[in-house]
């Protein structure tokens, strides 16, 4: 009934479905081997029989409320199959897909048992939108060597039907960041933060608890730093915030035993009275809460092995308004491309991240400000509202493009029976 008002429609799924489907094919399938963990995949039957049902399931809630003249919006790899199944029922609707996780390289999709099927399912839209464009590049390499059908300046002709590929990098609401920071709660939560931490540097470190973030190469390298630099002990802390995900599967269970034993022994080794390192807490917290966080924080520390795109590093940018910040990222992340003013590591190379550090931390003031205002000039430019209308013009300028098409093929066809 809650949902009735904001317009959306539930799907209920069983434990069975969700433990299969969800836990199974999504996450220990697809999402490690999308982003190059090739050894965590598990490939079993029941995993993908589920993937298969429970993606019927999503067809029928949806032809039950659209028709031929719908636009419907496909979202991620949970749904690979769903517009090729769309496509059959609803042949002449406006079909369009954005997978929100980087797609990967022929060499790692071809180990996937049902590629193909996942390709078919994709290519029933009508627009595939990818963050940036090197996974596009990888999607149609993928295309030509699994199924045979080539591209042409980003379109795929299946079966005399059309399809567009690009990229669309996903923005933030980045007025809604702007607007937060003028909000009390928010005001009172950094003057909390001021006067804890003081004339303490705060590096922050916040990330959804995954093995794709580079969560435990990430405190090494900051073990590492403190080793090498006692003169920032007591000088700087490290706020560690690990989001609970996908609490049930049992590679996230032990890669947060890892990240706590971790901070133990780091803490273990050089906390004082008076001061720890590390601050770490495993929780989300409050969106007032992590604004402060952001706005407060001295450097950002952004290093995931492979990311889609990576929205914390737009937000910390975007939080910056009144305050300066460095942000350290990862050139494994979507975002790195609307972001190159920030200092770009490698997250397997521990000395490039202790060099990112020391390097933020002696910047001086003027450059921070440059490098900020540049990037938030982009962020504020192509919002979420901005990438959301480009894809829906660029879904219904493909679906224009695609009866052309059509039509043309249809006048040859009776010119030659002439």
């Amino acid at each position: 009934r809650k949902l009735r008002t904001y317009n959306c429609v539930p799907v209920f799924l069983s434990q069975r479905q969700v433990k299969r489907y969800y836990e199974g094919y999504a996450n220990n399938t697809i999402w490690p081997l999308f982003h190059y963990f090739q050894s965590l995949a598990q490939y079993k039957d029941e995993y993908w029989n589920s993937y298969r049902e429970v993606n019927e399931i999503f067809k029928k809630a949806v032809i039950k409320r659209a028709d031929e003249e719908s636009l419907i919006w496909v979202h991620d790899y949970h749904l690979m199959l769903l517009p090729q199944s769309l496509r059959l029922a609803l042949p002449k609707s406006s079909i369009g897909f954005f997978l929100h996780i980087p797609f990967p390289s022929f060499e790692i999709f071809r180990l996937l048992p049902n590629r193909k099927a996942i390709l078919e399912g994709l290519l029933g839209a009508d627009l595939i939108g990818f963050h940036i464009y090197d996974y596009a590049r990888h999607f149609m390499s993928s295309v030509l060597r699994l199924l045979g059908f080539d591209q042409h300046s980003g379109t795929i002709t299946v079966n005399d039907r059309v399809v567009k590929v690009d990229a669309f990098p996903i923005g933030i609401d980045y007025k809604k960041y702007q607007s937060m920071l003028k909000d009390q709660v928010v005001l009172d939560e950094l003057k909390q933060l001021d006067d804890f931490y003081g004339e303490c540097k705060v590096i922050l470190s916040m990330d959804r608890l995954d093995y794709s973030k580079g969560i435990m190469s990430r405190l090494e390298a900051f073990e590492l730093f403190l080793k090498e630099n006692p003169k920032y002990l007591k000088r700087v802390v490290l706020v560690l915030i690990a989001v609970p995900s996908r609490v049930n599967v049992e590679s996230y269970k032990h890669l947060r035993e890892s990240i706590e034993s971790k901070v133990g022994n780091i803490n273990g080794a050089y906390s004082t009275v008076d001061w720890a390192p590390i601050s770490y807490q495993f929780r989300d917290l409050p969106f007032e809460k992590i604004i402060a966080l952001m706005a407060k924080s001295d450097i950002a520390l952004i290093t995931p092995i492979r990311d889609g795109m990576n929205l914390v590093a737009k937000e910390y940018v975007a939080a910056k308004q009144k305050r300066n910040g460095v942000l350290i990222l990862s050139e494994m992340a979507g975002a790195i491309d609307e972001l190159p003013e920030a200092l770009q590591i490698n997250p397997n190379d521990k000395r490039s991240i202790i060099i990112a550090i020391k390097t933020a931390l002696n910047m001086p003031v003027a450059e921070q400000k440059l490098r900020l205002r540049l990037m938030q000039q982009r962020l504020s430019d192509y919002s979420v509202q901005s990438w959301a209308s480009d894809y829906i013009n660029q879904l219904e300028l493909a679906k224009t493009i695609q009866v052309k098409q059509y039509d043309k093929m249809l006048n040859s066809e009776a010119r030659r029976q002439l």
